[in-house]
């Protein structure tokens, strides 16, 4: 039987009412803490219409310490709620940050997402709100209805009174919502726009500094600076409004029940305890109401986090982890491949089609702009946009468990990405560190004796971006990490665009020798050197194959036709020499 679309519930809201049990002992403990919020007025109700008319000490002692005990197990409920609720925001963090670590990750890769980090905020402050003071406002508020009716068996004009302005504080909160919601998110966006672009620049800022950019860069910072303190500004005045006014209305609210209650007391229908009694039950109805309009701002920022998460994880669902497959051998084949990107009118690829076995070595050429980079994308399976068949071993690339399949990958990026750790660990793609696996991949990329003129070998640290090597360096590690653990099928892009005679030569034996492992080898490069060991060439021009085959063939087709020679005219005689 399938379950009707209205009783599903999203992945975020599964998560969190998985934790039912945690918040029904949190309501228990509220019902407890507030029933005993009524012993200060039954206590102040005892001083004044028993106490103080019996003038008996002992009956004084016997109300102060029942009161007392009240108070502490009030005070034990409360902090038991509190513990439950901190408990409960650890697990939800720990069974949610994979799943949004893994979310995330997708999304910034598939370039629909412009920080990973949000999503992680998102999820901090959705935790935040779940284990702080802001959700006891909502466990507290249905008790004012409670407070208001005993307000009423005091006295029906103060009930009267006590329902108003709960009226007032109500519609004061719906008002705040009403005004606060779009002002907050909207300098919450300006906000993540001004961090995003702070913080793309400072990814560049040697550049920057080097070529004076700093001046240019920082006025359109603070264009960008301005608009979010214009946001938050007015999000600002128009929470502060909502504030004042709520002081207001609990500050007019505690004078005139206390004016209320004097009334009544000197007309003779209250008495001086009950008037007491009465002025901090009241406040205490109104407490829970003042409190949810103090917390509606961080409500509104919880609310859209928690929509931001539900989309997130409704957009990129979590992978069986059942699916596995066997280790692929190599073959690739594109049909009828379209590689989009937004901002574009026309696509980068248009309908590639080609097939390469298991073993051979294919070499990528064509002009810039031509879509090499992005078909050494899609083959590796990064590319977001993409229609048509993408195939491993004649099985969908996109069918495959990313994490079983990336060992057998071996990816070279145009852009060398290198990461913060030594080099031993950005070689073994920071996994568990085999070094005898480590030492053949940098010798494979010619590298390892280089290596150990370091002062701490393979130990050494990188920083962060591998800022502390040089280009060449940079891509030979990249080839290194590539060639780890014997992957079936490799994408270099450009692996030979900062490396020496020496750093080359090196290149072109580690290809041969993935050849001879019968490896499948793609190279995206225009060098005589690393293509001549290619069994194969690709040309592509404006996003089509111009050509494919074998690559003397192709190489042949590419050599401009010899000036044809004109035979000697006998007419004329021999030529005369110029």
């Amino acid at each position: 039987m399938n379950t009707p679309d209205f009783f599903k519930r999203s992945e975020l809201t599964a998560a969190l009412w998985a934790f039912r049990r945690e918040f029904l002992l949190v309501g228990l403990f509220s019902m407890v803490a507030n029933l005993l919020m009524l012993a200060p007025t039954i206590y102040m109700m005892q001083i004044f219409d028993r106490v103080m008319r019996s003038q008996s000490e002992l009956t004084l002692l016997a109300v102060s310490m029942i009161t007392l005990f009240l108070f502490g197990v009030m005070a034990f409920s409360e902090w038991l709620r509190s513990r439950v609720l901190v408990r409960a925001g650890m697990r939800f963090d720990e069974h949610l940050s994979t799943r949004v670590f893994n979310a995330s990750f997708e999304s910034y890769l598939s370039q629909s997402s412009a920080s990973p980090s949000r999503a992680f905020g998102d999820l901090i402050t959705l935790r935040q709100f779940i284990t702080g003071t802001g959700i006891f406002a909502f466990f507290d508020a249905p008790w004012a209805p409670i407070y208001i009716a005993v307000t009423f068996f005091l006295h029906p004009l103060l009930g009267v009174v006590a329902l108003v302005f709960a009226i007032f504080q109500g519609s004061l909160a719906w008002f705040g919502h009403r005004q606060t919601v779009e002002p907050s998110e909207d300098a919450a966006r300006a906000n993540s726009d001004v961090n995003a672009y702070l913080q793309s620049k400072l990814r560049n800022s040697e550049v920057i500094e080097s070529m004076g950019m700093l001046g240019s860069l920082r006025k359109r910072w603070r264009v960008w600076q301005g608009v979010y303190l214009i946001q938050s500004l007015h999000a600002h005045h128009v929470s502060s409004r909502v504030m004042a006014w709520s002081k207001f209305i609990r500050y007019s609210q505690q004078s005139l029940s206390l004016a209320t209650g004097a009334l009544l007391v000197i007309e003779g229908e209250l008495s001086p305890g009950a008037m007491i009694a009465a002025n901090l039950l009241m406040n205490r109805a109104l407490a829970p109401i003042d409190q949810l309009v103090t917390v509606w701002r961080s409500y509104i920022v919880t609310r859209a986090a928690f929509e931001r998460l539900e989309h997130l994880l409704a957009e990129y669902p979590e992978r069986d982890p059942n699916l596995s497959r066997v280790a692929p051998h190599g073959e690739m084949t594109l049909r009828d491949v379209v590689a989009s990107a937004p901002g574009r009118a026309e696509p980068i690829l248009k309908g590639v089609s080609f097939s390469a076995q298991a073993g051979t070595v294919t070499a990528i050429m064509g002009p810039s702009g031509s879509g090499k980079s992005t078909l050494a994308r899609v083959m590796v399976g990064i590319w977001p946009d993409v229609s048509g068949e993408v195939l491993i071993d004649g099985l969908p690339i996109a069918g495959w468990n990313r994490m079983e399949l990336g060992p057998h990958l071996g990816y070279l990026p145009q852009d060398i990405e290198l990461f913060e750790g030594t080099i031993g660990e950005n070689i073994a793609r920071f996994g568990e560190i085999d070094s005898e696996k480590v030492i053949a991949a940098a010798r494979s990329a010619g590298l390892h004796e280089m290596i150990l003129r370091f002062p701490k070998g393979y130990d050494t640290p990188i920083g962060e971006a591998g800022n502390l090597l040089s280009g060449g360096q940079r891509q030979r590690i990249g080839l290194a990490r590539a060639v780890y653990g014997d992957p079936a099928l490799l994408v270099l892009d450009e692996p030979n665009a900062n490396l020496d005679d020496a750093g080359e030569a090196a290149l072109v034996k580690t290809v041969q020798q993935l050849k001879a492992l019968g490896k499948t080898v793609f190279l995206i490069t225009h060098r005589a050197g690393a293509i001549a060991v290619a069994d194969r060439i690709l040309l592509l021009q404006d996003g089509r194959i111009k050509a494919d085959g074998p690559r003397e063939s192709v190489l042949a087709s590419l050599r401009p036709a010899p000036a044809r020679k004109e035979p000697p005219n006998p007419a004329l005689g021999p030529a005369q020499p110029a």
